[in-house]
């Protein structure tokens, strides 16, 4: 008996000292997320492109092989539209909401004649997008998302040095802007 009493009380003083660390070790974590990072970066819709070495909001591009950028945006005030194109052996864009939730990804090998043309919209705003679907939007690819803010990670492959410029400029070359009519 008297061991079963010193285990229960053992375990509640440990399951104490537990949460008091967490309580006081979260501030550290607090707005050290992907979306946070991803807004100390640059302006709001733009791309950004990640160098190998950390910046300032602790971001990098570690991979030898793939090239990265990110952009965030925001839908509150009308859908935001990403447009890619160029010739490289491969590329990927993932959106993510401000919870860092992947909403949707694709790739060259999904895309319509492999580019990258996509709309991101609010449930109301694509209604109305496809009450009367404006012609620059004939071929792109509508995605719904219930949050307002979000980002995208862009990644093209450059697996010999001999087609980094070629990255390097699809990246450049590519946008992520608000859609206007």
């Amino acid at each position: 008996m008297r061991s079963v009493l010193f285990a229960s009380i053992l375990g509640l003083v440990g399951a104490a000292l537990l949460h008091i660390i967490i309580v006081l070790v979260l501030p550290q974590f607090t707005g050290r997320d992907a979306y946070t990072r991803v807004l100390g970066l640059l302006e709001m819709d733009s791309f950004f492109s990640l160098t190998s070495t950390p910046g300032p909001t602790g971001l990098s591009n570690d991979d030898p092989y793939l090239r990265t950028a990110v952009c965030s945006f925001s839908i509150a005030d009308g859908p935001a539209r990403f447009l890619a194109s160029g010739s490289v052996p491969f590329w990927s864009l993932a959106v993510f909401d401000s919870s860092s939730n992947e909403v949707f990804s694709m790739n060259d090998h999904t895309a319509v004649n492999g580019r990258l043309d996509l709309v991101v919209a609010t449930p109301i705003q694509l209604v109305e997008l496809r009450k009367a679907p404006p012609e620059a939007l004939a071929q792109s690819i509508m995605v719904e998302m219930k949050e307002e803010d979000g980002y995208a990670v862009l990644r093209a492959m450059a697996p010999l040095d001999s087609f980094e410029d070629q990255v390097r400029n699809f990246l450049a070359e590519s946008s992520c802007e608000p859609f206007r009519r």
